[in-house]
């Protein structure tokens, strides 16, 4: 079909005032001014002069990991009997029919990076999914989608409770430096094996395979790091072994703005609401993410759900404009930045030819509170509302 009639801001080039969207095959086929219109005999269908924006990206959250509602029994989040855990993988604990499902597709987050908290120091596989569906394996945009590390205090507490390394910030690199070092040391062998009839391959370690994807490249980190100093032990480690990155959280980061720019470092900020309920929280501002942006830092926003609930992420994005962040760079932050910062900007965060037409209409601004669209397409079905 063709949607017309739109005012389309996609989020990768400039508005265009009176265009179309065509749809193929639940992709988007072509964009473009009304006047551009081609001749087929699809369907056409007039959106009204709505506004069409790409569908949402949490490029941060833990959606189907924490299951609404419920206790220990829908708490798959966190493995907290190995400060180790690369080897996990998000893909397997997420319930498709958790309610924030639901919700999410009401406030058109359409995508989300999901998968394991930040308990350890190294904590498993996230993936890339879509919000719409029954079974995770029709959802997966991209599974693993990034590595999850951990930094500061959540590590220290919940091994601090049992008696456990690591309880300070020291062996939490550590840990993570010797995981990363077995793991290396691993791929080594195993293309030395390949090379050497002659060599063994190595007893099969499912820790160390995990981390393959990281260290070949195919993959980023996530690392979660609040404070600057975490932030900076997360860059050096990543630097040391090589591998790309995206802090996640970055709350002090606006304190080192400069600093971060400097070295290209980017941030997924968040969750922006919210009380400073510990120490690691007390740098939190609103105004964080518009000068991490300001400072040439690229910045996408996270609700870090169920921390802040999935449906925030527009509004979200909407305070951190409110309180300084350029308008577009808070939209972007929502879309392309945060589908780029998790290696799946070939697909969603921005409505372009060949991307899956994941569309949003809305009759207003959606970075205004209480604004919800009129309508949801994910992969071009029309899941929630109307045209």
């Amino acid at each position: 079909m063709i949607l017309v009639n739109l005012s389309i801001y996609p989020a990768a080039g400039k508005p265009i005032g009176d265009g179309f969207i065509q749809i193929e095959d639940g992709r988007i086929k072509a964009v473009g001014s009304r006047a551009d219109l081609p001749r087929t005999g699809e369907e056409t269908v007039d959106c009204k002069g709505k506004r069409a924006y790409p569908g949402f990206v949490d490029p941060h959250c833990h959606l189907g990991m924490w299951e609404d509602s419920l206790g220990f029994e829908g708490d798959d989040g966190n493995e907290m009997t190995d400060p180790s855990t690369p080897h996990l993988r998000g893909i397997d604990a997420i319930n498709v029919l958790d309610r924030g499902f639901s919700e999410a597709l009401e406030a058109g987050v359409t995508t989300v990076m999901t998968g394991p908290g930040s308990a350890n120091p190294l904590a498993g596989q996230f993936c890339a999914v879509k919000t719409y569906g029954r079974c995770i394996d029709d959802m997966v945009v991209r599974a693993p989608a990034a590595m999850k590390f951990a930094f500061g205090e959540n590590p220290k507490s919940v091994y601090n409770e049992k008696n456990q390394t690591p309880i300070t910030r020291m062996a939490t690199a550590a840990i993570i430096r010797e995981q990363l070092y077995k793991a290396k040391r691993y791929i080594e062998d195993l293309q030395k094996a390949g090379e050497d009839e002659d060599a063994d391959e190595p007893e099969f370690d499912l820790k160390c395979e995990a981390l393959i994807p990281l260290l070949r490249g195919e993959i980023p980190a996530q690392m979660h790091a609040h404070r600057a100093d975490d932030i900076f032990t997360a860059v050096r480690i990543a630097k040391e072994f090589g591998f790309s990155y995206t802090i996640v959280h970055g709350t002090q980061g606006h304190e080192v703005a400069d600093l971060l720019a400097a070295r290209q470092v980017p941030v997924i900020a968040g969750p922006v609401i919210g009380s400073r309920s510990k120490p690691e929280l007390r740098a939190l501002d609103l105004a964080g993410a518009g000068k991490l942006a300001a400072a040439g830092v690229r910045t996408a926003i996270c609700t870090d759900h169920p921390e802040v609930p999935i449906g925030m992420l527009a509004l979200s994005a909407g305070l951190c404009h409110q309180n300084g962040m350029d308008y577009d760079a808070a939209l972007r932050a929502i879309t392309i930045t945060a589908a780029e910062l998790c290696g799946i900007a070939n697909r969603v965060g921005s409505l372009e030819a060949g991307k899956d037409a994941d569309i949003l209409l809305y009759s207003g601004d959606p970075l205004a509170l209480g604004a919800k669209p009129d309508a949801v397409l994910v992969n071009g079905v029309l899941v929630r509302g109307s045209f």
